[in-house]
C-alpha cells in the first residue's frame, strides 16, 4: 500500500484473515488459486510495509533492495500470470477455456518481458509525497505496449470467464486502473496494488457462495 507502513500492515492482516477465510470455504482443488489471492495480496502488502521501514534508512540495503524486488516480481510477473491461470482452472466451458489459454499465453508473454526488465536493468524504491516510487533505469518506449498486454492478460480473462460474478472482479480492476493512471500516474504500481486488494472481498463472496451452493447441493441429493 502507498501510504504508510501502518496502512500496509494492517492492510496485510486484514487480507491474511480474508484468505483464510476463503480457504475454508473451498471445495475442490479448481478453486484454490483463485482462493490465494487474498493471500498474495496480504503478503505483498507486508513486503511493501517493509519497504517503508527500510527506505532510506542506513544498515537496511540488502532487506530494503530485497523487499523492492519481492514487490515487484509479485505486481508484474506473477500476477499476469495468476489471474489467467486461476479462471482457467475453474472454467468447464471448452470455447472459453481455448480463449484463457491464450491470454494465459499472453500473460506469461508479459510476465517474461518483465523478469527480463528486473534482470537486466537496475531498480530502487524511493519515497514520494507519501507515496513509494518504483524506479528502473529500463527504456519508456515500451512501456505503453507492456501496460497494454498486461491489463489483456489480468482483465479481460474475467470477463471471458463463465464463473458467477468474477466479472465483478474485472469491473473493479478495470476502474481501479482508470482512477490510479488518472490521479497516481507516476505511483500507478504501489497504488493500483492497493486497490487491487478489494478484490480479495469480492472472491471470498464468489467462493463462499459457491461453497453455499455446493452443500446445498449435496443435502439434495442426500434427501433423494
Amino acid at each position: 500500500m502507498c501510504f504508510s507502513a501502518p496502512a500496509s500492515f494492517t492492510s496485510g492482516i486484514l487480507l491474511t484473515f480474508v484468505g483464510i477465510e476463503t480457504l475454508k470455504k473451498v471445495h475442490k482443488p479448481a478453486q484454490l488459486s483463485l482462493a490465494c489471492i487474498s493471500l498474495f495480496f496480504a503478503f505483498q502488502q507486508f513486503t511493501e510495509g517493509v519497504l517503508w521501514l527500510t527506505i532510506g534508512k542506513s544498515g537496511y540495503a540488502g532487506l530494503q533492495t530485497a523487499s523492492t524486488y519481492i514487490f515487484m516480481v509479485m505486481a508484474e510477473v506473477i500476477w499476469p500470470v495468476l489471474v489467467p491461470l486461476s479462471v482457467l482452472l475453474m472454467e468447464e466451458n471448452k470455447t472459453r477455456k481455448r480463449i484463457l489459454f491464450a491470454l494465459l499465453a499472453v500473460g506469461a508473454a508479459v510476465a517474461l518481458y518483465y523478469s527480463y526488465r528486473l534482470i537486466f536493468y537496475d531498480l530502487h524504491a524511493e519515497i514520494s509525497r507519501r507515496h513509494i516510487v518504483y524506479q528502473s533505469t529500463a527504456p519508456e518506449y515500451s512501456e505503453y505496449v507492456s501496460i497494454f498486454f498486461y491489463l489483456v492478460a489480468t482483465i479481460v480473462p474475467l470477463f471471458v470467464s463463465s464463473i458467477k460474478r468474477i466479472y465483478i472482479v474485472g469491473i473493479i480492476m478495470g476502474m481501479s486502473f482508470m482512477i490510479t493512471a488518472l490521479f497516481y500516474r507516476k505511483f500507478l504500481i504501489s497504488v493500483w496494488c492497493f486497490f487491487g486488494a478489494v478484490l480479495s472481498f469480492v472472491i471470498f463472496y464468489i467462493i463462499r457462495e459457491s461453497h453455499k451452493k455446493f452443500n446445498f447441493t449435496n443435502r439434495q441429493k442426500a434427501a433423494n
